[in-house]
């Protein structure tokens, strides 16, 4: 089969959502993320993500600037059973490798001002090179439609390319009320764009009976569409002519004609048949269009607010406690459409699109409440622990949350240790559990539970620059997925695997 399929990893909902965090939520924000991902409580730079609040007791006064960049890839595997396939395994490739987040501010004993730039969500793309079967299915139904004309094989050339990022830009305030707690309060005004482009054409099916050759479906479809024209025509003509009576029974030829357009005419009058052969030239003529050759040019963007409010507790110079809520951010979608794929007609002719200009749909990024904490038992060693609780089924996915059993959540923890003044070693451990059921999933787009696992380390250059390195992997339990298609039942197996390799560098300006 002659295939090609490129898709965003947006492209229905949150494919673009492949890292740390909840289903629409990117937390894999810094390098020392990927080193050890129990940032919740962390009184580094990268806090002006993680504890806005913890900024009050970064090492020193003044101006402070962390770069970082991740690259990360995914690999994606969905399994079919369905027996109509051609395949029925098919592997998909992720990738981003540009995933920036910038930091910067100024701290003075008792305040702190703070800027982001993030990519809160998305950030990546998805090339299957055989295909999902999401987009299989359909083609497949043209094989028993036409079984008895000998027909038994498709094939189609899909191709689609994406690209989703949400940026954000982000401003806090950060107060020391007294020397071992701080508040934080800010905002983050997000940018979200996704971008389609891809065709679908030369859908062919092959009959092994007769020509022994692949022919373009929809030239089948207009063919059949002609035929069932030029049958209601006569018979019209003949009723009209006076040749059969409107309310006569239909000849057996005419119910045979029928029959071969897959209607059961038995019991049909003259003028009954006439309309069935109208209602099937409309239906075939429909059919020959969403079986042409097709393309997709559009773009959908929008734009939100996330308010955020955090706590930090700095008992002691062992014990940090920190504590952040991001509100729910509002984000609306609008299409701006050049070209555009249909996949169907209403019942009045209209055309059904993929991607119909100008309309909107809602993917707002949930609410998020935050717990951290970090210890150090001994000088050397950093004990650190989170909890992540991603308010999912409040926000609006245009009804999608409904398949939602539950909140999702994550437990992270990890370790730091100081090898010297100048070289820090960690690791740390991170356990999703999403609330999705098997409902909310499909081949382009499915969240299961996962764990990851990140390793690297920090250089201290001088009292100014620190380096980090890092890298992680994420592990994601397999799900699974029951369908009934044209009476088949059968079932889809997901599964997934994705590394990211980080590296920041952060700055202390201090006085």
């Amino acid at each position: 089969m002659k295939k090609t399929l490129m898709l965003s990893t947006a492209l229905l909902l949150a494919t673009v959502f492949l890292y740390g965090g909840g289903i629409v939520t990117n937390t894999n924000q810094s390098a020392s993320w990927v080193r050890m991902p129990a940032r919740n409580a962390t009184l580094g730079i990268d806090a002006t993500y993680y504890n806005p609040a913890g900024l009050s007791f970064l090492p020193s006064n003044g101006f402070f600037v962390s770069l970082n960049n991740q690259v990360i890839g995914q690999t994606r595997t969905i399994t079919s059973s369905y027996p109509l396939l051609n395949e029925s395994k098919y592997t998909g490739d992720v990738s981003a490798p540009l995933f920036p987040s910038i930091y910067a501010g100024y701290k003075t004993e008792r305040f702190a001002v703070s800027f982001g730039f993030l990519p809160i969500g998305g950030g990546g793309g998805a090339t299957y090179n055989t295909g999902v079967p999401s987009f299989e299915y359909p083609l497949t139904d043209l094989v028993p439609a036409f079984a008895l004309a000998g027909v038994n094989d498709y094939r189609a050339d899909i191709f689609f390319e994406g690209s989703s990022v949400f940026f954000g830009y982000q401003l806090g305030f950060t107060y020391k009320i007294n020397d071992v707690l701080s508040v934080a309060l800010g905002g983050r005004y997000i940018t979200a764009k996704e971008t389609y482009k891809g065709h679908l054409k030369d859908i062919e099916i092959y009959n092994y009976s007769n020509s022994e050759q692949w022919t373009r479906a929809d030239v089948v479809m207009t063919g059949i569409a002609s035929s069932a024209t030029t049958s209601g025509t006569n018979l019209q003509a003949a009723i009209d002519g006076g040749l059969l009576q409107a309310t006569d029974p239909a000849s057996l030829t005419v119910i045979g004609g029928l029959a071969q357009l897959g209607i059961n005419a038995t019991g049909y009058t003259n003028a009954q048949a006439v309309t069935a052969f109208q209602t099937a030239a409309a239906q075939f003529t429909t059919r020959a269009t969403v079986l042409g050759d097709q393309e997709a040019d559009a773009k959908k963007t929008g734009s939100g607010i996330t308010p955020f409010i955090s706590i930090n507790f700095h008992p002691s110079e062992k014990l940090n406690i920190a504590a952040k809520y991001e509100h729910n951010t509002k984000l609306e979608l609008k299409n701006e459409t050049s070209k555009d794929i249909t996949v169907g007609f209403t019942p009045t002719g209209t055309p059904i699109t993929q991607f119909p200009d100008g309309a909107t749909a809602r993917l707002d990024i949930p609410g998020t409440i935050s717990l951290g904490a970090a210890y150090r038992p001994i000088e050397k060693l950093l004990v650190s622990a989170g909890f992540y609780y991603y308010l999912d089924k409040s926000a609006d996915w245009e009804g999608r949350e409904d398949s939602l059993d539950a909140n999702g959540f994550e437990i992270v923890a990890g370790l730091e240790y100081n090898i010297s003044e100048k070289l820090l070693v960690s690791g740390g451990y991170l356990f999703t559990k999403p609330g999705t059921t098997p409902a909310y999933n499909n081949d382009l787009s499915f969240n299961v539970q996962s764990s990851t696992i990140g390793l690297g380390l920090a250089y201290k250059v001088n009292d100014m620059v620190e380096v980090e390195l890092g890298g992680s992997y994420t592990i994601y339990k397999d799900g699974e997925k029951s369908f009934i298609r044209n009476t088949v039942p059968f079932s889809e197996t997901y599964d997934k695997g994705t590394w990211i390799a980080g590296i920041g560098v952060n700055f202390y300006f201090g006085k």
